[in-house]
């Protein structure tokens, strides 16, 4: 890790940088779930989590799976109860995927044993490391919304 003396004109490194994000989901993907679940199903019910309803075909541009792959996922979580359809109003042909609130309670759920989990590795950094990492935890945020924006 870089010392803990300020560099007055820090450098960036983007492979560095691209590496400690690697580690670094690498472990939290990885933290235990309170259910076992695929990544592909928790991946499902994180998007629906965070972008709200959705369609099947917006959801398979969000998820690295083909569409009959999803399709039949999104199926064994409506059977599992986790997942609902219901008609889109914007188009009565189309249907729209929302999360049931036992989906939402798993999402919940791993978010808060994922806070805890990280809050434990936290208490062994110092109080400047602290203050940095709360300021990346910012930068990080500005990147996945320019991300967004730039990808779609």
């Amino acid at each position: 890790m870089a010392s803990s003396q300020a560099d007055p004109d820090p450098v960036l490194d983007l492979d560095e940088l691209v590496g400690a994000i690697e580690e670094f989901n690498t472990y939290f993907i990885r933290l235990p779930s309170v259910r076992r679940l695929s990544f592909s199903t928790l991946s499902v019910l994180h998007t629906l989590a965070g972008k709200g309803p959705m369609r099947l075909t917006d959801l398979t541009a969000t998820e690295q799976l083909r569409q009959p792959a999803l399709t039949a996922l999104v199926a064994k979580l409506e059977r599992d109860g986790l997942v609902t359809r219901r008609p889109d109003p914007r188009d009565g042909r189309a249907v729209l995927l929302t999360l049931t609130e036992e989906g939402m309670g798993i999402v919940r759920s791993r978010r808060a044993d994922r806070v805890a989990r990280v809050a434990r590795l936290v208490e062994h950094l110092s109080d400047e490391e602290r203050a940095a990492l709360a300021r990346y935890a910012g930068l990080l945020g500005r990147l996945t919304e320019i991300a967004a924006r730039v990808e779609d």
